[in-house]
C-alpha cells in the first residue's frame, strides 16, 4: 500500500517559517558575537586612551592621578524567533494565509570596573620602569629618542672616574640640553642602523686543585660549570658563561675580548634595575662624540607629570644636535606635542574636556606620525605596568539561544 502525504498551504508556510527562523537564529549568533567583541574592544581601548589624556590634564592642573581598569566583561545574548500565519487583509487573497516572522535579540552586559589604588597604584604608577621593558620596546623598532625622552628621568655620564647627572627637565637648562644632545646622538646612530642593544656575555674561568674536590663536590660542579681535568698539574679548570645587563653601543659587543666583556659586566652590574647603560666608542658611527654612562628610567606617574607640566609650566624647547653628531632624521621640540584649547579640536584623533579646557594630541603637520607614535608608546607603557587586574565573575562572552 502506498501512502501519500499532502501538506496544506498553511502547513507549508509554517514549515518554511520555522526553517527560516532557525536559519536566521544561526546566522545572527556569530554576527552578534563578532559585533559584540569588536564593540567592547573599541570601547575599552577608547576608555583607556581617554583616561591617559585626562590624567595628563590632571597633572597639568596639579590634580591627583587616578585610573580604573576593566577587569571583566560578561555579555549574555538571548535570541528569540517566532513564526506564524495570518489571512490576507483584502480581496480574494484574504482566503490565503500569509506567513508572519518575528525575532529579537536581547543583550545584557555586565562590566566590572576596578579602581587602581593602594599597593596596586604603587606598583603600577609609582615604580620606575626596569631596563628589560625599555629594551623590549627598543626591539619593537621604536625610536630610541622617543623612548628616552618619555621614559628617562636623567642622564648620568661617567668621566675621569666621576659621574655627572643631567636632568630631563626643561627647567634645568644645562641638564636638559645635555640630555637632549646625547639622546639625539644615539638617535643618529640608530638612523644609520648601527645601534646595538645586546646583553653582555663572557666566559669566566677558575682553576682548582683536583685533590680539593670530593666525588660529591665534583657532581655539584658539573651541574653549574664545564669541568676539564688537567692531568699535567692535577687540577680542574672550571668554565661558566656569564650573562650581564643590556648595553647600548655603536659596535658589536661580540667583537670585544672575553676579558673586556667581563670588565663591562662588572661595571654595569653595579647599576640599578631601572638604569640603561650605553657605551659609544671611537672608530664607529657616532664615535667622534664618545660617551659612556646610564639613563635612569622614571615611573609612569612621572611621565604623566612631565607631559602635563610641559603644556605651560615647564615647556620643552628646541635643542640642536651636537656638531659631532652625524645627520639625524628627526629632532622634534616635544617628546609628544599636546594641544590645549577652549573648544574641541576638529582635526584631533581623540580629545577630552577637563575643567573647561580641551586636551588632545597634536595630529596635524609634519610631526603627526611622531606624536601618534608617542601616544601609542604611552598606551603601551601603561599596559606594561599591569601586574594583573583581578577578574570578577564569568570570564569571556556567553551566548544563550
Amino acid at each position: 500500500m502506498t501512502t501519500t502525504l499532502r501538506f496544506t498551504s498553511f502547513a507549508r508556510l509554517t514549515l518554511a517559517g520555522a526553517f527560516c527562523s532557525l536559519t536566521l537564529s544561526g546566522c545572527l549568533s556569530p554576527i552578534t558575537l563578532n559585533r559584540a567583541v569588536t564593540s567592547y574592544d573599541e570601547a575599552v581601548t577608547d576608555a583607556v586612551s581617554k583616561q591617559l589624556l585626562i590624567n595628563i590634564a590632571r597633572a597639568h592642573r596639579h590634580q591627583p592621578i587616578h585610573f580604573t581598569g576593566v577587569s571583566n566583561i560578561a555579555a549574555t545574548f538571548d535570541f528569540r524567533v517566532n513564526a506564524g500565519a495570518t489571512p490576507a487583509l483584502t480581496g480574494e487573497a484574504s482566503k490565503t494565509l500569509m506567513p508572519v516572522f518575528g525575532g529579537s535579540v536581547a543583550e545584557n552586559p555586565t562590566i566590572s570596573i576596578v579602581p587602581i589604588e593602594g599597593e596596586e597604584f604603587t606598583k603600577r604608577l609609582l615604580t620606575p620602569f626596569q631596563e628589560t621593558k625599555f629594551t623590549l620596546l627598543l626591539r619593537q623598532r621604536f625610536d630610541i629618542d622617543l623612548l628616552l625622552r618619555l621614559m628617562a628621568q636623567e642622564l648620568r655620564i661617567r668621566q675621569d672616574g666621576q659621574e655627572v647627572s643631567y636632568r630631563n627637565a626643561p627647567a634645568d637648562k644645562p641638564g636638559y640640553e645635555m640630555f637632549r644632545r646625547v639622546v639625539t646622538h644615539l638617535s643618529s646612530i640608530q638612523d644609520h642602523n648601527q645601534l646595538y642593544a645586546e646583553p653582555l656575555v663572557s666566559q669566566r674561568t677558575w682553576t682548582i686543585p683536583a685533590n680539593a674536590v670530593t666525588a660529591e663536590g665534583f657532581q655539584s660542579l658539573q651541574k653549574e660549570y664545564l669541568v676539564a681535568y688537567n692531568q699535567k698539574d692535577n687540577t680542574y679548570t672550571l668554565r661558566k658563561q656569564i650573562t650581564g645587563r643590556i648595553l647600548i653601543t655603536n659596535y658589536d659587543p661580540a667583537t670585544l675580548s672575553s676579558e673586556e666583556r667581563a670588565r663591562l659586566i662588572d661595571e654595569t652590574d653595579d647599576g640599578h634595575q631601572n638604569d640603561v647603560s650605553f657605551d659609544i666608542r671611537p672608530g664607529h658611527i657616532g664615535g667622534d662624540y664618545p660617551l659612556k654612562g646610564d639613563f635612569r628610567l622614571r615611573s609612569f606617574n612621572t611621565i604623566l607629570n612631565f607631559l602635563g607640566r610641559g603644556l605651560d609650566e615647564d615647556p620643552e624647547y628646541n635643542v640642536e644636535k651636537d656638531p659631532r653628531t652625524p645627520p639625524v632624521h628627526e629632532n622634534p621640540v616635544h617628546a609628544m606635542e599636546l594641544v590645549l584649547s577652549d573648544s574641541a579640536p576638529s582635526d584631533a584623533d581623540l580629545s577630552i574636556k577637563f575643567q573647561g579646557k580641551h586636551y588632545a594630541v597634536s595630529t596635524t603637520g609634519p610631526l603627526a606620525r611622531w606624536n601618534r607614535e608617542g601616544f601609542q608608546l604611552l598606551y603601551l607603557l601603561f599596559q606594561m605596568t599591569v601586574s594583573e587586574v583581578p577578574r570578577v565573575g564569568i570570564p569571556s562572552i556567553t551566548i544563550a539561544k
